[in-house]
Parts: C-alpha cells; structure tokens; sequence
C-alpha cells in the first residue's frame, strides 16, 4: 500500500525554502529543550547545543533574503508551506501542555 500523496509545496524562492528548513530545525530543538514536555536533561542539553548553530543558520538564511532584496515575508504562502511540512504538530512541542485532570 502506497502512502497517501502529500499535497504540493507552494512557490518558494530558494531563500525562503532555507528560511523554512532552518526555523523547523530550530522549533524542532526547541521542543526537545522545553522543560514541560522533556524527560532526560541529556536530550535537553544536546539540543541546546546544537540550537546555537541552527539558530545563526536561520539568522543567515534571514540574511541573505534580506541581501537579494526580499524584504518582504510572504506569511500566507510560508504559513501554507509550514503546514504541509508538518509545523504546526513540530511547534506544539514548544508550548506548556494542557493540565491533565489528576
């Protein structure tokens, strides 16, 4: 059985197709950091480790987009784009969970 097909990306330029890798990276990390949601502090120092890189990598993909005159976000095609690769579910780990009724 064949997974189901992903709908297509939107239209991106190259910039804003590494503006997107790179924040999903970094909302990836800090999801593994979040003290609400983690178990092991080694997890949680890894990630903070490797968030300093991926967060000068979001800041150069920023760059450069602003560098090539795209001073512009398109917030709807890159909300869209964030959706398909799953952002939404990836940024949950970053917020506080709901309180479980104990």
């Amino acid at each position: 059985m064949l997974p189901p097909e992903l709908p297509e990306l939107p239209a991106l330029t190259r910039a804003e197709g590494e503006l997107i890798d790179r924040y999903l990276e970094v909302v990836d990390l800090v999801g593994r950091i979040n003290p609400a949601r983690a178990q092991h502090t080694y997890g949680g120092l890894r990630a903070a480790q490797a968030l300093v890189a991926k967060a000068t990598a979001l800041r150069d993909a920023l760059t450069l987009m602003h560098q090539r005159g795209e001073t512009e976000v398109h917030a709807a095609t890159l909300a869209r784009a964030l959706r398909i690769l799953d952002g939404e579910r990836r940024a949950e780990r970053v917020t506080v969970p709901p309180q479980s009724a104990s």
